[in-house]
């Protein structure tokens, strides 16, 4: 059983199935529908945060597959609280086909996997986003064409979006540059994997304080909140610490003219982007979020294995001579 709760648990080929998987599904929705690849299949959804893409993009996706979801609250949960994670991982894949939380603790979605007898969806935790990482690569690689030998600058906060954008990026043989303030850098381990995916791939890691540093010559440049959920108390200090990190059209000018602004949303305008480039004609930030719908229905497609027919253009035949 197949579980997706890392980037760093896929290889480049791997993961290149699932972004090919991605944009075939994307291709199909918008040439009229997906097929019903997941009729009568059940998707579980645990929230224990607030949740607009997240829930959003995998209902509608189940929907467009012909499945069904069920969004599941903390307060009808209390997942490790009311109920053992164990508990509630044997009881919900009992009535579903596959399991997908949003969860603070990375550890309840390590034993949710554990206990699960479905697969399970890393949907966000404390640690990683992958789902957002598939869609951010299925963006990039439909602007650039490739990840490979792109420069991709994150500036902002060592946080669980740019551990998984970091994986994916050197899996792929991007060369991935992070700016943060002192104090707010990625975990050494995360790092340290990214490292090894770079070496293996041809692509490398810079961490920098700089961000000008990091915005020079990117063909990316992608940001994130400063506080994330469950770190309201700290917002405060955090601003002042990130002060000058914000993406504006200064740093956006030390980039390549072609450059693509990213940003996960929700944004805090004016903070770590400000209007004129999330407005602008660089963004990418809301393609970036539909991404997540298309990105997240292979997955689904993958890990339920059902599989979809490969797409062929329709070719028309030239009308018959007429005999004389």
């Amino acid at each position: 059983m197949k579980h997706f709760l890392h980037i760093a648990d896929f290889s480049a080929a791997e993961l290149s199935h699932f972004l090919n998987l991605a944009a075939q599904l994307k291709q199909e929705y918008r040439r009229g529908g997906n097929a019903a690849l997941l009729k009568n299949k059940a998707l579980g959804m645990i929230f224990q945060k607030p949740s607009l893409r997240t829930r959003v993009s995998f209902e509608m996706g189940m929907h467009h597959l012909g499945g069904h979801a069920l969004n599941l609250l903390p307060s009808e949960i209390g997942l490790g609280q009311r109920e053992s994670v164990a508990d509630v991982a044997r009881v919900l894949s009992s009535y579903v086909d596959i399991l997908m939380a949003r969860t603070f603790a990375h550890q309840h979605i390590l034993d949710l996997a554990r206990w699960s007898s479905v697969p399970v969806i890393n949907g966000l935790t404390e640690y990683n986003h992958p789902c957002q990482a598939l869609a951010d690569a299925l963006t990039i690689i439909e602007h650039k064409g490739t990840l490979k030998g792109l420069r991709v600058s994150f500036i902002g906060d060592g946080n669980n979006v740019a551990t998984s954008l970091l994986h994916i990026c050197t899996r792929l043989g991007a060369h991935f540059t992070i700016a943060t303030p002192p104090g707010y850098a990625l975990p050494a381990r995360v790092l340290e994997i990214g490292r090894e995916f770079a070496s293996a791939s041809g692509g490398s890691v810079t961490v920098l304080e700089d961000p000008r540093l990091a915005a020079q010559a990117a063909d990316v440049l992608y940001t994130d909140t400063w506080t994330s959920m469950g770190q309201e108390t700290e917002a405060a200090v955090r601003r002042a610490a990130f002060a000058g990190f914000t993406l504006n059209a200064e740093l956006l000018s030390l980039a390549q003219p072609d450059v693509i602004a990213m940003h996960c949303l929700p944004a805090h305008r004016g903070e770590e982007i400000t209007d004129d480039v999330l407005d602008g004609p660089h963004s990418v930030a809301f393609p970036q979020a539909e991404n997540r719908l298309h990105a997240q229905k292979a997955i689904l497609v993958e890990l339920l294995d059902a599989k979809p027919k490969p797409y062929r253009a329709k070719t028309h035949k030239p009308a018959p001579k007429r005999k004389r």
